[in-house]
């Protein structure tokens, strides 16, 4: 149990010590109505099976279903789940305030080794009486899935927890994102920057810049969330722990010659990995 007043070790030191984040200690279900989380529950399926699905178009779909809410409504909650109606991919990373560009460094580059590339993204993770957002690090050659968290917000510091963790495991050469304000805040940049790493960032309205991390969440909903009616933080964190810990170390890939993520990673690096991701 952890003790806020503890006298010798900080709430960070006793997450570390029992192997849950700042964000899962401090989380509280987010209060939504439950006939908006009804409505949620199937845009988030639909915008999984039909990502290029807009607003009217989600409006439409929800009518044909016998759920006749108005468009401001269906607006509104794709906004709140960080859906974006116009480009095919989850706008979960809102860019509030100026920062430096980066390039998109990937276009047309042959991705030949373990660690050349890594990227991240978000996702909306659905609770029954709630929801919460996911953010994981995957390398691109092996679909390896380096590290992940959960968060109630969307501020950076469950994505720096992820990227902190990744980053004791390794470094890569490049590292993809898109423009969120949680990967181009000084902290996260500065992390990169330090580990000389190389910044690549996706071009605006390019879904398809960060495409492995875009298949990992179709994996992660149809495999695992869709599958399972998570109550809480807590059953999300080990259904997602178990899930990632099969992607990683049992799920044959097609695209890997029917190899797992972790042959391939580890292999390449003729060294074990070790510890949760």
């Amino acid at each position: 149990m952890i003790a806020p007043d503890h006298p010798r070790l900080s709430v960070r030191q006793q997450c570390e010590l029992l192997g849950i984040s700042r964000s899962g200690f401090y989380y509280e279900p987010v209060a939504v109505r439950p006939q908006d989380l009804l409505l949620m529950r199937l845009l988030d399926e639909q915008y999984t099976r039909t990502p290029f699905y807009g607003v009217r178009r989600m409006h439409a779909w929800l009518g044909s279903t016998g759920h006749g809410d108005g468009i401001d409504r269906v607006r509104r909650l794709l906004r709140k789940m960080g859906l974006e109606a116009i480009h095919p991919k989850p706008r979960l990373s809102f860019n509030g305030t100026a920062h430096r560009r980066y390039p998109y460094l990937l276009r047309d580059v042959p991705i030949l080794r373990v660690n050349q590339v890594w990227s991240t993204d978000i996702t909306y993770i659905r609770l029954r009486s709630g929801f919460v957002y996911l953010v994981a690090i995957i390398d691109w050659y092996s679909r390896y899935v380096l590290a992940w968290e959960l968060s109630n917000t969307l501020d950076a510091s469950f994505c720096l927890e992820a990227l902190d963790r990744a980053l004791s495991r390794g470094h890569s050469e490049i590292f993809n994102t898109d423009q969120g304000v949680q990967f181009t805040c000084s902290d996260f940049v500065g992390r990169l920057e330090q580990a000389k790493i190389q910044i690549s960032m996706d071009g605006k309205g390019r879904c398809f810049d960060n495409i492995f991390v875009e298949r990992l969440w179709r994996s992660v909903k149809y495999e695992e969330v869709y599958l399972h009616d998570y109550t809480s933080v807590s059953e999300a964190r080990t259904g997602l722990g178990r899930y990632f810990t099969f992607y990683n170390d049992e799920r044959l890939h097609e695209s890997l010659d029917y190899k797992t993520p972790q042959d391939v990673y580890c292999q390449s690096l003729k060294q074990p990995m070790v510890g949760r991701a």
